[in-house]
């Protein structure tokens, strides 16, 4: 198992991975997920070139942020830019998941200086900031205890694996490790659930919106690696992405919903060598 580091940020004190050597990539998961979302890929890239996953404050971690620290999609994006810029990471190849891949939007069009490539699998886009299947726990976020209340059935594996849980996140299915230990995390935590739900409750998508606007100014190689049946962020959404990009591709997987980094890795992992290997990272920092 990877040792996991800590750092300091100024939003308080997040845990990190670190692996490997060569050209950084930076890994970035969504709401109620971690780190290990990207185990699989990692695996398969460790040896050519360097992985960093970051724990990030939505709802998995292990260290609650500041109690004065901001938690908006867009204080995550400045987040993740702070530790790119703190491990001294040139020519980043960012890739991002689900509501990652909104932060992963707001980073590289917000704070593009050491970025060189963005890989978006399924993620939240223009106005499905949450999709709508979602937006119900953005409402009772509202409600004092109202997130955590919605949450508990999550709590037994059958409700989480249902289509009503997490069921159609993965093919595959999730496994039972990952999302105990995020509900272990979340529901053992008071300050822990504080965080979610103050970043859910600013979750808007005029972020989203006014990130697709930039990217057409995003001027660095873009890979959509979109899940062919995903239920939640179809297709389509890929393909507006895609008409905003310069340097835009899409590669669509099959047998494979939002989660591809656990539904198909390998096919994942392959995609993002052959990015990594046939560009140059123009106009970002050389690699430490």
């Amino acid at each position: 198992m990877t040792a996991m580091r800590e750092i300091d940020l100024s939003a308080g004190r997040i845990r990190y991975t670190d692996t490997g050597s060569g050209e950084p990539i930076v890994f970035v998961h969504g709401l109620l997920a971690s780190g290990a979302l990207w185990s699989l890929v990692v695996a398969r890239l460790e040896g050519e070139f360097r992985c960093v996953v970051p724990e990030l404050p939505l709802g998995a971690h292990q260290y609650p942020m500041k109690p004065e620290a901001e938690l908006t999609p867009r204080s995550v994006a400045r987040m993740l830019a702070e530790l790119i810029e703190r491990l001294d990471l040139g020519g980043v190849t960012v890739v991002g998941n689900d509501t990652g891949g909104a932060i992963s939007q707001l980073l590289v069009t917000e704070h593009p200086e050491r970025i060189a490539r963005l890989v978006l699998t399924p993620s939240d886009a223009f106005e499905h900031f949450f999709p709508p299947a979602f937006k119900p726990m953005q409402w009772v976020s509202r409600i004092p205890g109202g997130l955590a209340v919605a949450l508990q059935p999550a709590r037994l594996a059958a409700f989480r694996n249902s289509p009503l849980g997490f069921g159609w996140l993965s093919k595959r299915g999730i496994p039972d490790e990952l999302t105990e230990a995020a509900m272990r995390s979340y529901f053992g935590n008071r300050a822990i659930r504080r965080d979610v739900e103050r970043f859910v409750r600013a979750v808007d998508s005029k972020d989203t919106l006014a990130a697709a606007e930039r990217l057409r100014d995003f001027d660095r190689p873009v890979l959509l690696a979109w899940a062919r049946e995903d239920k939640f962020f179809k297709v389509k959404l890929a393909e507006r992405l895609l008409e905003r990009l310069s340097q835009g591709r899409l590669e669509l997987i099959d047998d494979s919903y939002t989660f591809v980094p656990l539904d198909q890795p390998e096919r994942l992992a392959t995609l993002i060598r052959e990015l990594v290997q046939s560009t140059a990272p123009a106009n970002a920092a050389s690699s430490a």
